[in-house]
C-alpha cells in the first residue's frame, strides 16, 4: 500500500465516529499504530491528562513492562509533561544529553533501547488534552514534515474523542469525555489481567485476544471489557475466540 493510501486510511480510522465499533480505546490504538506506520519512529504512545493533571497512558505500540514503566515516569515531569503544559511539540534529539534534567527518565529510555524522543500535544483547538510520545532508536530530530503529520493525527484524534457519542457535544463535555476515556482504559487493564490469568498467557496476548474478539463481533472494545469486569461474560468466550 502506498503512502497516500496509508494516510487516507489513517485519517478515516480517526474520524469515523459513527462506526459501530468506534470507541476511545479503538481511537487511541489507531492513533499510535498510524504513527508507527507513517512516521520515522520505532514506538509510539498516547497519554491523556486526568482530573489532577497527571498523564495516563491510553495506548502504546509496545506493552512490555519496561516500556510501560518508561511512560509512567513521564506522568509528573519530562518532555511529555512539558509539551502538555505548553501545548507545543518538544523535541529531544539526543536523550542521553538530558541526564541532568530527567535522570530517571533518561536511564529508562536508554535501557529500553531508544536514543531520541518527540512529544506532540494532543489538542482540541487551544486546549491540550494529552501528549503523543514518539520514540526512535537513532539520534536526531524528526523531520518537520513528520512533526506536522504527527500533530495533524493527534489533533484529529482529539476532535474524534469529542464527537464519538451520538449526542451533540457541548463545551463542558471535554472533561466528561476525557475522564470517560480514562475510565475505559482502566477497565481494559483489569480485563486484560482477567484474560491473561484465565488463559495463562501474557498481558500482550490478552490484549490481542480482546481486540480480536471485539473486531470479530463488530462491537466496541469498551463494551467487551465492561462485560468481563461486570461478570456478564466469562473469560472463556474471549480466550476461545482465537480458535
Amino acid at each position: 500500500m502506498n503512502r497516500e493510501r496509508q494516510l487516507a486510511q489513517a485519517f478515516l480510522a480517526l474520524s469515523d465516529t459513527y462506526a459501530a465499533e468506534f470507541d476511545p480505546l479503538h481511537l487511541f490504538h489507531s492513533l499510535v499504530h498510524a504513527c508507527q506506520d507513517l512516521l520515522d519512529v520505532d514506538a509510539a504512545a498516547v497519554m491523556i491528562a486526568d482530573a489532577r493533571g497527571g498523564l495516563r497512558t491510553m495506548a502504546s505500540t509496545d506493552e512490555d513492562a519496561a516500556f510501560t514503566e518508561l511512560l509512567q515516569l513521564q506522568s509528573g515531569n519530562g518532555p511529555c509533561m512539558d509539551s502538555y503544559r505548553t501545548g507545543e511539540p518538544v523535541s529531544v534529539p539526543a536523550i542521553a544529553a538530558e541526564q541532568a534534567h530527567w535522570p530517571q527518565l533518561v536511564a529508562a529510555v536508554i535501557d529500553a533501547g531508544y536514543d531520541s524522543l518527540q512529544a506532540i500535544p494532543v489538542r482540541l483547538h487551544q486546549r491540550t488534552l494529552g501528549v503523543l510520545t514518539l520514540l526512535r532508536r537513532q539520534l536526531g530530530p524528526l523531520t518537520p514534515d513528520d512533526v506536522h503529520l504527527a500533530q495533524a493525527l493527534a489533533d484529529s484524534a482529539a476532535r474524534a474523542l469529542m464527537h464519538w457519542s451520538t449526542e451533540p457535544s457541548r463545551a463542558d463535555d471535554v472533561i466528561t469525555r476525557v475522564q470517560s476515556a480514562i475510565a475505559s482504559k482502566a477497565t481494559l487493564e483489569i480485563a486484560k489481567g482477567m484474560i491473561a490469568q484465565y488463559a495463562d498467557t501474557t498481558i500482550t496476548e490478552a490484549s490481542h485476544l480482546l481486540t480480536a474478539y471485539a473486531r470479530q463481533r463488530r462491537i466496541r472494545l469498551s463494551e467487551t471489557v465492561q462485560a468481563l469486569v461486570n461478570r456478564n461474560m466469562h473469560p472463556s468466550a474471549v480466550a476461545e475466540a482465537k480458535r
